[in-house]
């Protein structure tokens, strides 16, 4: 059966999708598609991804019974540690898979975006694995709120080129590594850090990824004797860990996939990244997706607490997903995810990074039941957001 979710020949899903990109980028974005399928599937490819996944990256990441969790929301509540993998995020996931995937292509020299520092760290983490050279591009703003991560990156070897233009936030950073890009193209590879950009970096991201949903099923059936939750859960700004987390699962009617996405102090506040809510069909950074613009068709810059959701856009595979009902997207406040942020910390002694707190928040939004299983997707840790949680502690903390 030919699958409703998941992307076409042409590199669409449904309406969003494609590849948007400027001439000198063609050959690149071509050798790419033509080869990134045989590349991946491969044997040799695979066991040498897997290896590294499991002996360098720790996997499988735990599936974790949160049960005080559980009985506060009156449900079977897990959460699936990405969070304790090396470099404390889902992002190297997919940095391992796209190094392994350049150097089969012979490139030579990596460059990255980043926001939160997450997906920069893990590409200099990788970097510094395979003896390559590492260019982060980062939001100047990102940069003064996300100081640890910057450190950690300049300590692996990376060099961290701050982003003055634009809200000098991940939109801005991911604009200054394709100018790169464009003007390096024979020697350097791209490592986009979501499911975003050009077909085919949605759909080689979400594979890399996917390893999160494989895991789900059967750390799931081991520990609750089911291979499909009744929800799973998890923040979406481009969308990568919400990509793996639902890719096994997108084709199964049954599990209720939910996206919690970052509202910012409200989706009418003017100070959002909402993009679900508020956005409409335009073209970002080479792909057509659901995109926060003004009448005029122009950008409208994002906002949001974490640096990880603070994007206009979303990836392709969640607009068609929310498009099309497969996915219900839930706006969740700064606020909201702060309270989250802080409930997880008091009831589990775990310190969920910003963006995992948005997903977290969904639990006070679904109606659920004392036999319902969820899985929330716990995509990152707290260390880089110590100082947002400190600063915002609520009255008697």
């Amino acid at each position: 059966m030919t699958s409703t979710y998941h992307i076409n020949e042409n590199g669409f899903y449904g309406a969003f999708g494609g590849a948007y990109i400027p001439e000198l980028l063609y050959a690149n974005v071509e050798i790419l598609r033509l080869n990134y399928k045989r590349i991946i599937h491969s044997d040799e490819f695979q066991q040498v991804f897997r290896q590294l996944l499991k002996d360098y990256v720790g996997r499988p990441s735990p599936l974790y019974y949160a049960e005080r969790l559980s009985k506060h929301y009156n449900a079977r509540v897990f959460l699936k540690r990405e969070d304790l993998n090396h470099t404390g995020a889902h992002k190297i996931n997919n940095t391992i898979g796209q190094i392994l995937m350049a150097q089969r292509l012979g490139k030579t020299r990596i460059i990255a975006e980043t926001g939160a520092g997450q997906h920069g760290v893990a590409t200099a983490t990788v970097c510094a694995l395979m003896g390559l050279p590492c260019v982060v591009y980062m939001g100047a703003v990102d940069i003064e709120r996300q100081a640890p991560n910057v450190e950690r990156m300049r300590l692996l070897g990376a060099e961290v080129r701050a982003v003055h233009s634009g809200s000098k936030t991940l939109k801005d950073a991911t604009n200054e590594a394709i100018r790169d890009w464009i003007s390096h193209p024979e020697d350097t590879h791209y490592i986009i850090g979501s499911v975003v950009g050009p077909h085919p970096y949605p759909d080689m991201v979400a594979l890399f990824q996917s390893v999160i949903s494989e895991e789900i099923k059967s750390q799931l059936e081991e520990q609750a004797g089911k291979v499909h939750p009744d929800y799973v859960v998890a923040c979406v700004g481009g969308g990568s860990n919400a990509a793996g987390a639902f890719y096994h699962f997108m084709d199964v009617p049954q599990v209720k996939l939910i996206a919690a996405e970052a509202a910012g102090k409200g989706i009418d506040s003017g100070h959002t990244a909402a993009t679900v809510a508020i956005g409409a069909p335009g073209i970002i950074h080479g792909s057509k997706t659901l995109l926060m613009q003004d009448k005029d068709g122009q950008i409208t810059e994002p906002y949001s607490i974490s640096a990880g959701l603070d994007y206009p856009g979303i990836g392709p595979l969640h607009a068609h997903l929310a498009q099309t009902g497969r996915a219900m997207v839930i706006p969740v406040t700064d606020t909201e995810a702060l309270e989250a942020g802080y409930e997880l910390c008091c009831m589990e002694g775990i310190i969920p990074a910003l963006e995992s707190a948005h997903a977290l928040a969904c639990l006070k939004k679904l109606e659920l039941n004392p036999d319902d299983t969820i899985v929330v997707n716990l995509s990152g840790r707290g260390d880089k957001d110590l100082e947002t949680y400190i600063n915002n502690l609520p009255h008697g903390k």
